[in-house]
C-alpha cells in the first residue's frame, strides 16, 4: 500500500496523487472565464459601444449595475443554498449560460435585452467564483497559501486576454466594432470554459452537530465592523475604476492605450494574490490591507489628474496590482477574527458597494470619467481610513512579536476548515 504526502491531489480516477497545480490550471481557467472575461471584457467593449451602438454614458452604468446586481444574487444563492458550490452540474451550467450571454450580446440593440443578458452573466459569474474559490481552498488546504493565489491570478489573466482581444480588434479597422468584440469574447469564455470544465468542485464537510469554541476579545465586533466597512467601501471605489477605467483613458490618450492599460491591468493581477499572501506571512494583514488601498487610490486618481499614456499605464499597473490582494487580504483578516460567517458577510458588503458604485458616479458622467474617477479614488481612502481603525490594536502580533489574545467566536466547522489561515495570527 503507496503511501500518499499530506495534501496530494488524487486524480480522478481516485488512483495515483495529481499535480497541484493542474487543479490549480482549472480553477483560473474557471476564473478567468467568470470574472476576466464573463464580468470584466465589458469595460474595454464599453467605448466602442458608446461610439458604434449609441450606448448612452448614463445606459452604460446601468448595464454594470445589472451585472452587478446579478453577481449579488448569485453570491446569496450560493450562500443560501450551500450544495450549489459543491455541484459540478452547477459549475458547468455557469459556464454555458456565461458563454451564451456574452454571444446574445450582439443580437439586438435593445437596452432592456443588453440588461437581462448582463444580469444573467452577473449570476453565472458569481456561481462560477464561489464554486471556483471554494475548490481552492478546500482541496488545497495543507499546501502553501501562495499555491491557491496563483488559481486567484486566473482573473488578471482573464481581463488581460479580454484587454488583449480588444486590443486585437482595433488594428482590424472596419472589422473591429463592438459586434465581432462580443463575438469574440465568447468565444474565449468557450476555450476557458473547456479548460476548466473537469475542475472537482469542494468535498461536502463531515458532519457535525456544531461548532467550536474559540478563544475571543470585547474587540472583535469592533475589529470586524470596521473591516465590512472598509471593504464594502472598496467594493464602491474599485468597481468605478473597474468600470470606467478604460473610456477614462481613451478620453484624453490614443484609441489603443485605454485597451493597452486593460491589459497591464490584467497582467499586473495575475501574480498579486499570491504576493499579498506572501507577505501576509511577514506583516500584519491589516496594516498590508491600509497599503494596498492608499496605493490603489493613487492608481485610480492618476489618469483623472495626468493625462497621457504614461500616467494611465502606471495607474494600471497600480490598480491591477492591489484589487485582487485587497480582497485576498480582507477575507484573510475576517477569518482570522473566527466571526461565524465572516466570508459571506464581507463578500455581501462588497457586492453592495459594487452595486452602488455606476449609480453613485451616474451624475458625473455627462462631463466625462475623470471626476468620477476622482470621487473613487476618495471612497478608496475612506476604505484606507477605516483600515487604518482596523490595523490599531488588531489581534495578532505586537511590535515585541509576542501574540495577542485571540477573538473568540463560535464558527461552523465547515467555514473554518475552508480557510485554514484563520488559525494563524497574521504575520505568523
Amino acid at each position: 500500500m503507496s503511501a500518499r504526502r499530506p495534501g496530494a491531489l488524487r486524480d480522478r480516477s481516485g488512483g495515483h496523487p495529481a499535480s497541484p497545480w493542474g487543479h490549480v490550471a482549472r480553477a483560473a481557467a474557471a476564473l478567468a472565464a467568470g470574472m476576466g472575461v464573463g464580468r470584466f471584457v465589458y469595460t474595454p467593449i464599453l467605448p466602442l459601444m458608446h461610439t458604434q451602438a449609441g450606448l448612452t454614458a448614463g445606459a452604460g452604468a446601468n448595464l454594470a449595475t445589472a451585472n452587478y446586481a446579478g453577481y449579488l444574487l448569485g453570491a446569496l444563492a450560493g450562500i443560501a443554498l450551500p450544495a450549489l458550490v459543491r455541484s459540478a452540474t452547477v459549475l458547468r451550467t455557469s459556464l454555458a449560460v456565461l458563454t451564451g450571454s456574452l454571444a446574445a450580446m450582439p443580437a439586438t440593440r435593445d437596452t432592456s435585452a443588453w440588461f437581462l443578458l448582463r444580469l444573467s452573466a452577473g449570476v453565472a459569474s458569481a456561481l462560477i467564483f464561489v464554486i471556483a474559490v471554494s475548490s481552492l481552498l478546500g482541496h488545497l488546504r495543507e499546501h502553501p497559501a501562495h499555491l491557491p493565489g496563483w488559481g486567484f491570478g486566473g482573473v488578471g489573466a482573464g481581463i488581460a486576454l479580454s484587454g488583449l482581444l480588444v486590443l486585437a480588434l482595433h488594428w482590424l479597422g472596419p472589422l473591429a466594432d463592438w459586434r465581432t468584440a462580443w463575438y469574440a469574447s465568447a468565444a474565449l469564455a468557450a476555450l476557458l470554459s473547456a479548460a476548466s470544465w473537469n475542475l472537482r468542485p469542494e468535498a461536502a464537510p463531515p458532519p457535525t452537530p456544531q461548532g467550536r469554541e474559540t478563544p475571543r476579545g470585547t474587540g472583535v465586533h469592533r475589529w470586524f465592523t470596521a473591516l465590512f466597512v472598509s471593504y464594502a467601501l472598496e467594493g464602491i471605489g474599485y468597481i468605478v475604476a473597474g468600470t470606467f477605467l478604460v473610456s477614462a483613458i481613451e478620453q484624453s490618450s490614443p484609441g489603443w492605450a485605454g485597451s493597452g492599460a486593460w491589459v497591464l491591468v490584467g497582467l499586473a493581477a495575475v501574480p498579486s494574490a499570491a504576493l499579498w499572501a506572501w507577505l501576509g506571512r511577514r506583516w500584519s494583514r491589516p496594516g498590508l490591507l491600509l497599503a494596498a488601498l492608499l496605493v490603489q487610490a493613487a492608481g485610480i486618481a492618476l489618469p483623472a489628474l495626468i493625462a497621457g499614456v504614461p500616467a494611465a499605464l502606471v495607474s494600471a499597473a497600480l490598480f491591477g496590482g492591489t484589487f485582487i490582494g485587497i480582497s485576498t487580504l480582507a477575507l484573510a483578516t475576517g477569518a482570522h477574527l473566527r466571526v461565524p460567517r465572516s466570508v459571506a458577510l464581507l463578500t455581501a458588503g462588497y457586492s453592495v458597494g459594487q452595486m452602488l458604485g455606476p449609480p453613485v458616479v451616474t451624475p458625473l458622467l455627462r462631463h466625462g470619467y475623470h471626476q468620477a474617477l476622482l470621487l473613487a479614488a476618495a471612497v478608496v481612502l475612506a476604505a484606507a481610513a477605516a483600515a487604518a481603525v482596523l490595523r490599531a490594536g488588531f489581534p495578532g502580533r505586537t511590535t515585541t512579536g509576542r501574540a495577542t489574545p485571540e477573538p473568540t467566536v463560535r464558527v461552523p466547522d465547515d467555514e473554518s476548515a475552508r480557510f485554514p489561515e484563520a488559525g494563524r495570527g497574521p504575520g505568523r
